[in-house]
């Protein structure tokens, strides 16, 4: 377990992560984030969160956002999430998101949000026309974390300065305010071998659920059948692999392969090379099918259950609302307490 660096912070351990619901979720969504997500529930206690409020920075259909949340919520509970022990929710129901956002928006500095790589990957040459929601996306993902007061956050590499910036506007509150210790400085937590999962068919391009190909991705809640076909036909080289990792410095589709493997299987990229060193690819595709089959294949199949039940998973939603609230409205009254509102 990861104490928190922030020794001014005397409250409890908690994690805190979320995953927005747009498009359909694929292998980087679970290698990157839901495989470790069921990992650190044995020692946290653990918040998992649908950011809908973040998936609306840009325009979503409403009847396609209602159905992605669900079909995020059934992700979490097929890869192994209890509801039961930890908190399933989604972003809107709880208030608190939204409230204290307002107030980060208010502590931040544009200084920082323009220094943000991903509202400039995002918005574009449309910068202009981006959505006010989208250039304070990180305002509010601090909120997120720091509403529950949660000490460790799962992330990619993509999302650390997001995190960075959660910190500053962590340390800035309590500075102004003059409440050193009030809100934690959040760490990250990146675990797994496979925190970034390439495309199957050009390994140096993140993999996405926004890339035209469906065969560039394995879908959560693709069968059997087409996780082989979609495995057998990824991209690779002729060369066999090779003794060790240094060999596949320049080779990203096979050093995509090996670490998607390394992380299905629990092993470590060196323990792939060591068994598979000197295969061609003919062998080692056929291993890696039956290993992907055999753990992401029941996932499908749950995910489709799920799908059957959505009274179950808005059950679930509710529930877990209703205690994230719990945990956010006696922080909130503080919050409000400090900053001078009359509550």
């Amino acid at each position: 377990m990861n104490q928190p660096t922030d020794t001014s912070y005397q409250g409890p351990l908690r994690v805190f992560s979320g995953m927005q619901p747009t498009g359909n979720l694929h292998l980087g969504n679970y290698l990157g984030a839901m495989k470790n997500f069921v990992a650190l529930q044995d020692h946290y206690d653990c918040l998992y969160c649908v950011v809908d409020l973040h998936a609306i920075t840009v325009f979503q259909d409403p009847k396609e956002l209602t159905q992605s949340i669900r079909k995020v919520t059934a992700a979490y509970l097929a890869a192994g999430i209890d509801p039961k022990a930890h908190i399933i929710f989604n972003q809107s129901a709880v208030s608190a998101h939204a409230e204290l956002a307002w107030i980060f928006n208010c502590v931040s500095r544009l200084g920082w949000l323009n220094r943000m790589t991903q509202f400039k990957d995002k918005a574009g040459k449309n910068r202009e026309n981006a959505s006010v929601g989208l250039f304070a996306y990180p305002n509010l993902m601090a909120a997120d974390i720091l509403a529950y007061k949660a000490t460790h956050v799962p992330v990619g590499e993509d999302q650390k300065q997001h995190l960075e910036l959660s910190r500053d506007i962590a340390q800035k509150f309590n500075n102004d305010f003059q409440v050193e210790g009030f809100f934690p400085l959040p760490d990250p937590l990146i675990t797994g071998p496979a925190t970034r999962v390439m495309s199957l068919r050009d390994g140096s391009k993140k993999m996405s659920k926004s890339d035209p190909s469906d065969f560039s991705r394995i879908g959560l809640d693709d069968d059997a059948d087409l996780i082989a076909k979609k495995i057998r036909k990824a991209r690779t080289d002729p060369d066999p692999l090779p003794e060790t990792l240094d060999g596949l410095e320049d080779r990203p589709e096979a050093q995509n392969l090996v670490s998607i493997f390394a992380a299905l299987s629990g092993q470590t990229p060196e323990d792939v090379i060591s068994e598979y060193a000197g295969s061609q690819f003919s062998a080692f595709k056929p291993a890696l099918v039956d290993l992907a089959v055999e753990v992401l294949a029941p996932m499908a199949n749950k995910i489709k259950e799920f799908d059957d039940t959505p009274d179950y998973i808005d059950s679930v939603l509710r529930d877990g609302a209703e205690r994230a609230n719990a945990i956010a409205e006696p922080i909130m009254r503080e919050i409000k307490e400090i900053v001078g509102f009359i509550v």
